[in-house]
């Protein structure tokens, strides 16, 4: 490729956070480390050699009016990762994730060096909600490199050149030890095993603790043999550790995700990334989520989603394989009676994990999607 060219990569949140930690390892290992690279994000990217140029803490951010009320540390973020990219020069920017964030970037870069190529990697669910987004994204990068293979027809009529590269999250799942997770934290082989996940925002763990823990005490109300094990994402620690601790129920961190997946009979899981990773292995699972009441008011009010779903699973099925409970629905009763139909039958659990597995073979491409992520990056790096 000749000299070494440059390469800022920003994320604004864990699940970014970890696509550009996999984008780097594979930029370095096809170029020989022949490439320099910079970028925002958290830590990641930091493991992998490049440390963050501004703090993202805060930027998690989900919902019309949470975004209104983080505006001020949102403008002042974007105006210092806008600034930090113009100082470096890159030769390119990759943007990932987080939409009104990274649109923000892409707008004030393109107005202060329009030579710089932009990026976006993962773009806005466009097939869901807000189809104006697309247009919004062709004005505003160059390139769109998408984990869903039916989104280029959105984007293509506006100009936006797409490459459906998988889903690197995907490819991060590896086999577990479920055996070997029980026998280590004293769970009984032979009692069922409910995992429960409340996301990786602390907006998320609010609004969903109480339907979740209502969830879990019915549960074991009816069930005393149940063993749940709540799944802490590192981001929330801090405010959903003291909870479980104050109920005595057992949790354990993502270095144990793996295991954890396969030591699972269920899951109980907050909508998102984690459903489609649960899936991926064959976890049985019932989704939860809750927005804040304004946004979601405007959202009924406007008629802005589209999709018939909200779990990647179930869009790609074309039908409701992860029982889904969202705002008004998303209550104890409703989730702990969905999570005790998957308990109380053992053959509709497995053949459902199978009927899971399949439908995410599609979202997951190929294999070895940060691969692809970064030559599709160099490729278009030479292209310049």
């Amino acid at each position: 490729m000749g000299e070494a060219r440059s390469v800022y990569i920003v994320a604004a949140e864990r699940s970014g956070d970890l696509l550009g930690a996999g984008l780097i390892r594979e930029l370095k290992a096809q170029t020989g480390d022949d490439i320099t690279l910079a970028g925002v994000g958290g830590k990641a990217m930091a493991a992998e050699g490049v440390d963050s140029a501004v703090d993202i803490t805060g930027l998690s951010i989900l919902g019309f009016f949470d975004g209104l009320k983080s505006f001020g540390l949102l403008k002042e973020r974007v105006a210092q990762t806008v600034a930090d990219i113009i100082r470096t020069k890159p030769d390119m920017v990759v943007l990932i994730d987080s939409w009104g964030f990274m649109l923000r970037v892409a707008q004030g870069v393109r107005e202060q060096d329009p030579d710089i190529r932009l990026v976006k990697y993962v773009g806005p669910q466009v097939f869901a909600t807000r189809p104006g987004r697309a247009r919004t994204l062709a004005g505003a990068v160059d390139h769109l490199m998408t984990i869903l293979s039916f989104d280029a027809p959105y984007y293509e009529p506006h100009g936006l050149p797409v490459t459906f590269v998988g889903n690197p999250t995907l490819d991060r799942m590896p086999t577990g030890d479920g055996p070997g997770f029980r026998a280590r934290h004293g769970l009984k082989p032979d009692r069922d095993v409910l995992l429960v996940l409340l996301g990786s925002r602390s907006s998320e763990v609010r609004r969903l603790w109480p339907s979740f823990e209502g969830a879990v005490k019915r549960l074991m109300e009816d069930r005393p043999d149940l063993q749940p094990v709540f799944l802490v994402a590192e981001p929330v620690e801090d405010i959903l550790v003291p909870r479980l601790e104050a109920v005595g129920w057992f949790h354990v961190g993502e270095d144990e995700k793996a295991d954890a997946f396969a030591a699972a009979d269920t899951a109980l899981a907050c909508s998102g990334t984690v459903v489609t990773e649960l899936a991926t292995v064959g976890v049985p699972t019932v989704t939860g989520y809750r927005l804040g009441w304004l946004t979601w008011a405007l959202i009924r009010a406007l008629r802005v989603m589209k999709a018939p779903f909200i779990s990647l699973v179930n869009i790609a099925a074309g039908r409701m394989l992860v029982p889904e409970f969202v705002q008004t629905r998303c209550t104890p009763s409703r989730l702990s009676g969905a999570v005790a139909e998957f308990l109380d039958d053992p053959q509709r659990r497995s053949a459902l994990g199978d009927e899971l597995m399949a439908a995410t073979r599609e979202l997951r491409g190929e294999g070895d999607a940060s691969r692809r992520a970064a030559e599709t990056v160099l490729t278009l790096l030479q292209a310049d």
